[in-house]
């Protein structure tokens, strides 16, 4: 019998298994493929849909509210929604935010993003959990038109995330300079003044909450884009190099990112990684990384730091995982996920070049790893 779209459905998400989740579309009009993941957050829908880690990917979300506190420009973590598309279980409410500045919907249709609500996110969620992050093609159409089998075959030709260098895709186009700081109230964004460290970032997807954090550390921040080398990052006589996150397979991105950090580390400067930093750190130091099953996404995470036995509740973003059982001599594993025991922090034994699998910065999420900057302006101010 032929697939029919049920009626006043006018989204569809089609997975390469053949399954269909219908729904109301909001948003853009459309069709993506992209990989699927969820992500549990219960806040910061619209720094999720705007940091690049996501490239690539369509962002189920676990909590049901999504857009009930609208939009606004200050919470962008980049320009432009980078996540593909979103699936929610509720349409979009009325904004009740005094800082909502537009709907969701309307953002996403300015922005080209598709969106799908009404689905049963439980049952997608445990079908990502139990087979594996999927591959799958999204569509609105307002009038309910879909030619299904061809959205089944188009998720099925997706070629996924393994392989794919979209850090080349997010990054800056030229160098800049960052001196915003983190939001505080009531002024908002101030700026940094009497910075301490010359730091440069490597943009392979960088959020701008990072780039605030390092500001906040008294940081003089210039960004670089990812494939920047080592030539290039040292130019700037650097006190210190971080490595951002962004999205993607580490080893594609390493290709032109590990000659780069390798050139930086024989210059024995502080370096900090972070998400796909911290990968391609490892990367350079000789270990490997693996693609996960269904990764981590979310704002609740608990991640052990194994030399205090301290837990702090953190955000992450990532589909790869540094193996923790391929770090090479000098370098140990300083953090560890107490949800799968995956890897989560490294650090060079006798000097201070060390990165963290989860996102300090949080936006959205808990704050409880921002002494990770202050360690990496401190670890700046013993070397100079």
């Amino acid at each position: 019998m032929a697939l029919q779209t049920p009626p006043n459905a006018t989204a569809c998400l089609a997975l390469a298994d053949g399954s269909l989740f219908f729904g109301k579309g909001f948003g853009a009009a459309g069709e993506v493929t992209a990989e699927l993941c969820f992500n549990t957050a219960m806040t910061g829908y619209q720094e999720i849909m705007t940091d690049p880690s996501y490239a690539g990917q369509v962002v189920t979300f676990t909590f049901p509210h999504i857009g009930n506190v609208g939009v606004n420009p200050e919470d962008d973590e980049t320009a432009d929604p980078v996540a593909e598309g979103m699936v929610v279980k509720w349409d979009p409410t009325e904004p009740s935010s005094w800082r909502s500045a537009e709907e969701l919907s309307n953002w996403l249709a300015r922005r080209g993003r598709v969106a799908i609500g009404g689905v049963d996110t439980r049952r997608l969620t445990r079908l990502i959990r139990q087979q594996g992050a999927p591959h799958v093609a999204l569509a609105h159409d307002p009038n309910g038109q879909f030619d299904l089998e061809a959205l089944v075959a188009k998720a099925r030709a997706f070629a996924g995330l393994e392989g794919m260098d979209l850090a080349a895709k997010v990054t800056c186009a030229q160098s800049y300079h960052w001196d915003e700081m983190r939001w505080a109230w009531p002024g908002g964004f101030a700026r940094q003044t009497e910075p301490r460290h010359k730091v440069v970032a490597v943009d392979y997807g960088a959020k701008r909450n990072i780039l605030r954090c390092l500001a906040s550390a008294g940081c003089d921040v210039t960004v670089l884009p990812a494939e920047s080398t080592a030539e290039d990052v040292l130019a700037h006589k650097p006190d210190g190099v971080f490595l951002s996150n962004g999205p993607g397979d580490p080893a594609a991105t390493g290709a032109y990112a590990v000659p780069m950090i390798k050139g930086v580390l024989e210059k024995e400067l502080p370096v900090f990684g972070i998400c796909l930093g911290h990968q391609m750190l490892a990367l350079a130091l000789g270990a490997k990384t693996v693609k996960m099953n269904h990764g981590h996404h979310g704002a609740n995470h608990p991640v052990k730091e194994i030399a205090t036995g301290k837990v702090e509740i953190t955000s992450m973003n990532h589909g790869f995982a540094v193996d923790g059982q391929t770090l090479p001599k000098g370098v140990e594993e300083t953090h560890v996920s107490l949800f799968d025991g995956s890897n989560c922090g490294i650090r060079i034994k006798d000097r201070p070049v060390f990165s963290v699998q989860h996102h300090p910065e949080a936006s959205p999420g808990p704050q409880d790893s921002f002494y990770l900057f202050e360690r990496f302006a401190a670890s700046m101010a013993a070397a100079s």
